[in-house]
């Protein structure tokens, strides 16, 4: 496929801005002026067109084909949410706007944290985190301000993590000032309770966990974690990235977790990818409701909804305005489809898993032999052992037959990792064909390994060297230097 400089010719263009008759042709300033003019491509319209047009079916997406990219919850996104967020109440709605000019808006706002309380089972929540990254970090602040208040800030440095956490966890810990403690993973694929213990003590200020985890696995000894950080003055932190598995099922608040935010662009369908947007709403116990961030979206006795800011303990604004706005247009239409069966969300999504399970793990270790929940974790160590095949080649061999590759290589404790999960949106035909694309990868490994380490063969890009790319990243290309055609 050519660029769209090898596709321009002099003298093309894609319009003529029409000059009236009489009107001389307006002077550009001279501190405007360039020197030359910018090396722009000459094409006529239907050209520039095509090219983009082309451009666009060479993009996966969740729209062209199914994306089991385990962690980040790649499911469909329903039309109609794209043309509810577009109603002019909504869309054209300034952001300074005056309370009684935004009721409709803010209403949205209070019911989508009234459904977000219910599927927590907590008491309040902040809708104002932009990504599941910025609530951690704003979770961990609550977490800081609740210890501040009571003068256990200077005492309370830890905060605990298990070994399969999301990076975005350590990261996040250490943004908000405190120190990590590293727990591991039994042989279960639970934390390690005994290891645990031996590291929870008066200067531990939390627990940061995903349940389930990042193996698809529900932590069977929930409960006495909970004990040992409750009894030990500590909190408790749920990183909500897999609350996919267990909506309307099993809530964190009923779990013993004082903090849990959302992914609104992963649990609930907002469009996710591509760098956002997302949305990261907090949801804490009662204890921790006077350091949300400020303005709480509230509805007062009249029944009139509001803006409060007189918050004295807040922690301040994370983001702009009450948060991104348009997320929550598309995620509260998500809620109010499934209405009170939210829970047959959760419950498409681990049978879903469980069925592409079923059907895999013959083909590749298991690192961890138990029902899983909304997402697995197969090993492709067996391929690599037996002839020579990586994860990454499985991978690269996947899109030859149209699909998404899992994520590979995390979490970091199961080697040659392959991190699949399907979603409640795929139907059985889809997961069928998957199944048999990974089944039939897995012969090739046996029979004819160098199908899998040259793969892709049918795409438009060929295998990449990735490493190269990584340490010497080309960010310009040739053609924005040379001379136009």
């Amino acid at each position: 496929m050519k660029l769209i400089y090898e596709r321009s010719q002099a003298g093309r263009r894609a319009s003529v801005i029409p000059r009236p008759a009489g009107l001389p042709a307006p002077e550009i300033p001279d501190d405007l002026r360039r020197a030359e003019p910018p090396r722009l491509p000459e094409v006529p319209e239907f050209e520039l067109v095509r090219h983009f047009t082309e451009l666009s079916t060479r993009n996966f997406g969740v729209d062209t084909g199914f994306y089991p990219l385990g962690s980040c919850t790649m499911k469909y996104n329903p039309r109609i949410n794209e043309r509810l967020v577009t109603l002019p109440g909504f869309a054209h709605l300034h952001p300074h706007q005056e309370e009684d000019g935004a009721q409709g808006a803010l209403e949205l706002e209070w019911r989508l944290q009234e459904i977000l309380k219910e599927v927590t089972g907590l008491d309040a929540v902040s809708l104002q985190p932009a990504a599941g990254s910025q609530g951690e970090l704003t979770g961990l602040m609550l977490i800081r301000a609740y210890f501040a208040d009571r003068r256990e800030g200077e005492q309370r440095r830890k905060v605990v993590i298990p070994d399969t956490a999301h990076g975005t966890n350590p990261a996040s810990v250490t943004m908000a000032g405190y120190e990590l403690t590293d727990v591991k993973t039994d042989a279960r694929g639970n934390i390690d309770v005994d290891d645990l213990r031996a590291k929870v003590d008066e200067h531990t200020a939390a627990l940061m966990l995903t349940n389930p985890s990042t193996l698809g696995l529900f932590d069977e000894n929930i409960e006495e974690i909970e004990r040992i950080f409750h009894g030990a003055g500590a909190l408790m932190y749920y990183d909500g990235a897999n609350l996919n598995a267990v909506c309307g099922i099993s809530r964190p608040g009923d779990m013993g977790f004082d903090v849990v935010h959302i992914n609104l662009h992963k649990t609930f369908s907002q469009p996710h990818g591509g760098g956002g947007p997302g949305g990261g709403p907090i949801a804490v116990r009662k204890i921790l409701e006077p350091f949300l961030p400020a303005p709480a979206v509230v509805r007062k006795k009249d029944g009139a909804f509001a803006l409060d800011h007189d918050r004295p303990k807040s922690i301040g604004k994370v983001r702009g305005f009450t948060g991104p706005f348009g997320v929550f247009v598309r995620s509260y239409a998500y809620m109010r489809m499934y209405g009170p069966r939210l829970r047959e969300m959760s419950e498409a999504a681990v049978l879903n898993a469980n069925y592409v399970l079923a059907r895999l793990k013959g083909a590749y270790d298991l690192p961890f032999d138990r029902l899983c929940m909304h997402e697995f974790v197969l090993s492709a160590r067996n391929l690599k052992r037996d002839h020579g095949a990586t994860a990454t080649d499985v991978a690269k061999r996947l899109m030859d037959y149209g699909f998404h590759p899992p994520t590979i290589y995390f979490p970091l404790i199961v080697p040659e990792a392959l991190m699949i999960e399907p979603t409640e949106t795929e139907t059985k035909e889809t997961l069928d064909a998957f199944c048999d694309a990974m089944l039939a990868i897995a012969r090739e490994a046996a029979d004819d390994v160098e199908i899998l380490k040259s793969a892709p063969h049918h795409r438009p890009v060929r295998r990449l060297d990735e490493v190269r790319a990584a340490k010497n990243p080309v960010v310009k290309h040739a053609f924005e230097t040379a001379p136009v055609a």
